[in-house]
């Protein structure tokens, strides 16, 4: 079933009178056939009006859509033979984020991702896709073993953040973070990063300090989410929208501050209408980036990852 958006309410008009007409027979005056594929033109014009003009807070709104494909759907729809590896060998297994081995399109990798869920179910089991310490431990296992057998790994970025609970920062949060940030500057094999969604914070960049930095052309990318830049600068979340522009989070805005490489085109209407459609697009992405740096042996590609992101900082200070 759709959901639609706040702004979305004239396209969802029009979808319910094209689902009420394919309801009806033909008859009088009236050829139902006609009238919906009439109505249907009207929607995808409307659509694409729509998505052309979004401002930085529907993005936002777009990014979250509980019907866009999530970390495991692409794996699903991409990889063959995926045998999803568990636990951090320290403490426990995080379901938050996903990850394992598998073939993609003939060449094997390591992949994971932030798994947020579909269902109430799902989302409690995967938390909503906010992972705890054990969860960045689990990425960082997981990239020293794609090392060790020099395999390209693929991250999935989709989370509003790291977990922010008491005992999350008694298992050292931040260390967790900061631990996989560099493991993913240290490993001699390529990485490609795709924000499929909402990349929020320290717990996107953690697995998303990659050679080539993908952004679904409607996902986010930000230090902080909207709401809590809000909170923060004028204690309430009023001017969440506000922030959202300010925080320069949008693909476009992100790919003109040279802090991601490329964008992803989404269908009309966003990658949640067609879902199969945006896991091909992204599956071709990736591919096209790791034929570009799998030939690079693995101490180039690994100092010049880390000379992209020091630059980044050295822009941010200048």
């Amino acid at each position: 079933m759709q959901t639609f958006l706040e702004f979305e309410k004239g396209v969802a008009e029009l979808e319910g009178k094209i689902e009420e007409l394919r309801h009806l027979s033909d008859g009088g005056d009236i050829n139902i056939a006609e009238e919906v594929q009439r109505l249907q033109g009207k929607v995808d014009r409307l659509l694409r009006q729509t998505y052309e003009k979004l401002t930085p807070a529907q993005k936002v709104q777009v990014a979250r859509h509980p019907n866009r494909p999530h970390a495991m759907d692409y794996i699903q729809a991409l990889v063959e033979d995926f045998q999803p590896l568990a636990g951090d060998r320290l403490y426990a297994e995080d379901a938050a984020i996903v990850g394992g081995l598998g073939r993609f399109r003939d060449r094997s990798v390591m992949i994971l991702g932030h798994e947020k869920g579909h269902d109430t179910e799902t989302r409690v089991k995967h938390n909503f896709g906010m992972a705890k310490p054990e969860g960045y431990r689990k990425a960082q296992r997981l990239m020293r073993l794609a090392e060790r057998f020099g395999l390209p790994i693929v991250t999935l970025v989709d989370t509003a953040g790291a977990y922010p609970g008491v005992a999350s920062e008694e298992r050292g949060q931040a260390e967790a973070i900061a631990r996989s940030i560099e493991v993913c500057l240290q490993v001699e094999v390529p990485i490609v990063s795709v924000v499929i969604g909402e990349g929020g914070s320290g717990g996107a960049i953690a697995i998303a300090a990659a050679d080539r930095v993908l952004m679904l052309q409607h996902a986010i990318y930000s230090v902080i989410s909207p709401e809590g830049c809000a909170s923060i600068l004028w204690r309430s979340g009023a001017q969440s929208d506000e922030a959202a522009t300010a925080l320069k989070l949008t693909a476009q805005d992100l790919k003109q501050l040279e802090i991601i490489d490329a964008i992803v085109e989404e269908p009309i209407g966003g990658a949640q209408r067609f879902p199969k459609e945006m896991v091909g697009r992204v599956g071709d992405a990736v591919e096209a980036a790791l034929d570009e740096l799998t030939p690079v042996d693995g101490r180039t590609l690994r100092n010049r990852r880390r000379d992209k992101f020091l630059e980044m900082g050295r822009k941010g200070l200048g």
